[in-house]
């Protein structure tokens, strides 16, 4: 019987996913309980064809402040056989958030080599805690075990993407095409979205309107008051669908369904889950920034999959680009580290990793 703080359920992502040569294994996705990083660790998982046990974690006092460098608390007691960490050790495990790198390390050292380790995200602690590293592209850390994509890992794939669009939902079917997606972000660390940056989105969206498109709109947690209002002002003359986190989250329907999409610069997770598409994306830069954001949104435009979104809009984007699917460049580097092992240790690993 599984704890409150561990979960197990069937990874795969569709009938590309079963075929995958680690499917069945069983893989401990270490987090943190960060929508953001599990979003990333399970669609890593699921791209792998895995079966997936969650063990959130939530180190306290010194603990939590020694994280990433120090040890696991020793009253956890990791490895012993009451602890939520315990043999059989698994074929593969994800680790993802500051929090998470203790139990990895712990569990790379527990487990040897009968156990794949991966972190996702620069842990700040060192390319040896894990077997295998990834980070987005637009972060400097590099090494022979390291990876690196434009955008981050997510849970939209191909094949998810193809089960969204088999039915489309009754409110976005009455929207007449074509469909532009909004994903609005907000105020950050980096960018400061001042009244005249909400203004000059609002009136690039009001043009778009006039080109005679309809909206799907979603914020999210950090979107500010008057930057929702402005952009309500500015498509309320159209047809849309606005969601501002009452009821059910149409965001997958949204993507799925959108001919083209416009997205707000804060967030990278956001940006990469866009261009998942293969359709048009624009990027709405608010004033601030960063050289690491810079770096992000740069690549992006170069690979072909954004633009800047003009102060106005003269025609509708048609550009297409192949969908960017990150999760699965991961698996498929991962399966081929985990089959060289497979062959470097095959006395001391299972050449089947679901035996």
């Amino acid at each position: 019987m599984k704890s409150k703080n561990q979960a197990a359920d069937g990874g795969g992502n569709g009938p590309k996913a079963a075929r995958r040569s680690l499917a069945g294994a069983v893989c401990w996705m270490i987090s943190d309980g960060k929508a953001g990083h599990e979003t990333q660790a399970r669609g890593v998982a699921d791209a792998l064809g895995v079966t997936v046990v969650t063990k959130r974690v939530a180190p306290k006092g010194p603990w939590r402040w020694a994280a990433p460098w120090g040890p696991v608390a020793p009253s956890e007691h990791f490895g012993q056989p009451a602890s939520e960490f315990a043999p059989p050790w698994p074929s593969i495990a994800i680790a993802v958030g500051r929090a998470s790198i203790p139990y990895i390390r712990a569990l790379k050292r527990r487990a040897g080599p009968a156990t794949f380790t991966v972190v996702l995200e620069d842990p700040k602690a060192g390319k040896g805690i894990a077997d295998f590293l990834w980070v987005p592209a637009h972060d400097p850390l590099r090494g022979p075990n390291v990876m690196t994509t434009l955008t981050a890992p997510h849970n939209f794939s191909e094949a998810r993407f193809a089960e969204l669009r088999k039915r489309v939902p009754d409110a976005i079917a009455a929207l007449p095409g074509p469909r532009i997606a909004v994903i609005l972000g907000g105020k950050n660390a980096v960018y400061r979205f001042k009244d005249q940056d909400d203004d000059r989105l609002a009136n690039a969206l009001k043009s778009l309107g006039e080109l005679g498109v309809s909206f799907m709109i979603t914020t999210s947690r950090r979107t500010h008051v008057r930057l929702l209002g402005v952009v309500d002002a500015a498509t309320a003359g159209r047809p849309r669908v606005m969601y501002t986190g009452v009821g059910d989250n149409p965001y997958a329907d949204f993507l799925a369904h959108a001919d083209a999409l416009v997205v707000t610069a804060d967030s990278v997770n956001m940006t990469g889950e866009a261009c998942a598409t293969g359709r048009p994306v624009y990027v709405f830069t608010p004033s601030g920034g960063s050289e690491k954001f810079r770096r992000f949104h740069e690549a992006l435009r170069n690979n072909g999959a954004t633009r800047e979104l003009p102060e106005r809009v003269e025609t509708v984007p048609d550009w297409r680009y192949a969908p960017l699917d990150s999760s699965l460049q991961i698996a498929e580097e991962i399966e081929r580290r985990y089959a060289r092992r497979c062959a470097m240790l095959s006395g001391m690993m299972a050449a089947d990793p679901a035996a």
